[in-house]
């Protein structure tokens, strides 16, 4: 489906909910309003397999360029609103953008994008940029005669380095006819059904808020977008708006929980039929006290902006297989060796993906070989293992694991278990340098209340970890911060931390 049927069979249904400000976009307006992008992409000599680029926080605005990209043949390329000028003209310079669409929320980043691309601003004239809403002013309101299928060309995260921009060939097929194997997925696996009502409280710049909430757009469903995250937030739009799905990440979890159980138990979440989450590792108590709270919602899946495969486990399966990730519903799972081979089931190795779909990381012929083992088979680079029912259990990033004294420590065993500290906000674990073993394990805490930080909270931390792990994994140093450098869509930037214990002054975010 697409919505431009939605806006001839449920014109008035409420395609856009904004959270903070109520603003309401129907199927017709938002059909009316991406056919006026379309013929602007056309106005200005975009043809299909063109690139833009797409710098915007939580808005309207955004799904109009965006679907209007789709219905042009276009890349449209999700750049982060957070990010400096030249981190942004990296991006559009890599991905061949031929014009910017952004606002004023990225305040004098605006001042320094570059020239070579068209710029258009959601937020009224500037100098040096074109008002969006006045170029598309007089465009017609009716699909071009040319209606082509294009998607989105996202860029990774640059938790472990600079972004590279993941780029899949585009459908042959018309705009609306276009098939869509993830759309199945949704309604079928997940349960989302056309009448939902979903909630989205993560920027749209990224892999997953983007494509699941264009997804819930092709259903028919009413999507609920948070300008930004707040955990009593989210809960009063749960309420207000009976949402009944949605889509979360740990740190989502974690904050919600951490509010006072007087401040939870105010709002009716009971219509949440399926909370989807992803994006980074769920520590058990976690999902398990999310479970107890919103009963049998949860459904969780593991895959990456690639696109070359899938896991999914609801949570029955989840409580049967606890830090479970699920089996694979996309492609076929093999977990390798070092030389490629597949290892035995509860073996450590590579995470692989044998499957149809085919990428390439834009500009980068060696990264996308690396991607590749000598089957064809391809990785995220995470590590992990299966059990014999083929549920599949992520230990780490291979990049992020630690060398102390000659063993392998994995961070996100050590991170699972401070997230549930009740003095504890946020946690980080690196690999630091140490004359004698190497790497020392650090830990790196946001306090809940940062008034508590110190040796006291310290120790504390030590002995409630040693109760649990051994002696090897227990970091030797334990630093507060009183916030991590984590990206709003949940993933953390443990390179900054890494880079600065190791000395390297120069380490930025690029994402």
């Amino acid at each position: 489906m697409h919505p431009s049927v939605h806006a001839k069979t449920n014109p008035d249904r409420a395609a856009i909910i904004m959270g903070n400000s109520g603003e309401t976009i129907t199927y017709a307006e938002l059909e009316a309003r991406s056919n006026k992008m379309a013929h602007l992409f056309r106005s200005m000599g975009l043809q299909h397999g063109d690139a833009i680029g797409l710098c915007m926080d939580n808005r309207p605005e955004f799904f109009y360029v965006a679907w209007g990209a789709q219905r042009a043949g276009l890349y449209f390329v999700g750049i982060s609103s957070r990010l400096t000028a030249p981190e942004i003209n990296y991006i559009l310079e890599d991905s061949g953008a031929k014009a910017l669409f952004a606002c004023d929320y990225l305040g004098e980043a605006l001042d320094g994008i570059t020239d070579n691309v068209q710029k258009f601003t959601a937020d009224g004239e500037r100098a040096g940029w074109a008002s969006l809403a006045d170029a598309v002013a007089d465009m017609p309101d009716t699909p071009i005669a040319d209606e082509r299928a294009g998607m989105d060309m996202l860029y990774s995260s640059g938790t472990t380095g600079k972004p590279k921009g993941i780029r899949i060939p585009l459908p042959e097929d018309p705009a609306i006819a276009a098939p869509s194997s993830f759309i199945m997925l949704v309604n079928g696996a997940f349960g989302i059904q056309p009448d939902c009502v979903y909630l989205t409280p993560a920027p749209m710049y990224h892999a997953a808020p983007l494509r699941w909430t264009m997804c819930i757009h092709r259903l028919g469903g009413t999507t609920v977008i948070m300008e930004k995250f707040d955990p009593e937030k989210a809960l009063a739009l749960i309420e207000k708006y009976k949402i009944t799905d949605g889509q979360f990440v740990p740190t989502h979890f974690v904050r919600m929980l951490k509010l006072p159980e007087e401040t939870r138990a105010k709002y009716d979440v009971s219509t949440m039929k399926c909370a989807v989450h992803a994006a980074a590792p769920c520590p058990v108590p976690i999902k398990q006290a999310m479970i107890e709270w919103w009963g049998p919602a949860l459904k969780e899946y593991y895959a990456g902006t690639e696109g070359q495969g899938l896991t999914f486990i609801t949570s029955e399966e989840w409580l049967e297989h606890k830090g479970s990730v699920g089996r694979a519903v996309i492609g076929t799972l093999h977990i390798c060796d070092e030389d490629g081979n597949e290892v035995e089931p509860r073996t450590e190795g590579g995470v692989y993906f044998e499957s149809d779909t085919k990428f390439v990381y834009h500009n980068d012929e060696k990264k996308t070989a690396e991607a590749a083992n000598r089957h064809g088979w391809t990785t995220l680079g995470d590590v992990g293992w299966q059990d014999e029912e083929g549920f599949l259990y992520l230990t780490d990033r291979k990049s992020f694991m630690i060398i102390s004294g000659g063993v392998n420590v994995y961070p996100q065993e050590i991170e699972n278990l401070l997230i549930t500290h009740d003095k504890v906000a946020d946690a980080a674990v690196i690999g630091a340098p140490d004359d004698d073993l190497g790497e020392r394990v650090v830990a790196v805490v946001q306090p809940l209340d940062t008034a508590s930080a110190g040796d006291a909270l310290a120790g504390e931390l030590h002995d409630f970890l040693r109760e649990t792990l051994s002696g090897v994994k227990v970091p030797k140093q334990i630093d507060f911060r009183d916030e991590l450098p984590r990206h709003a869509t949940g993933k953390l930037y443990k390179r900054l931390l890494r880079d600065e214990y190791w000395g390297k002054k120069d380490s930025k975010i690029v994402a």
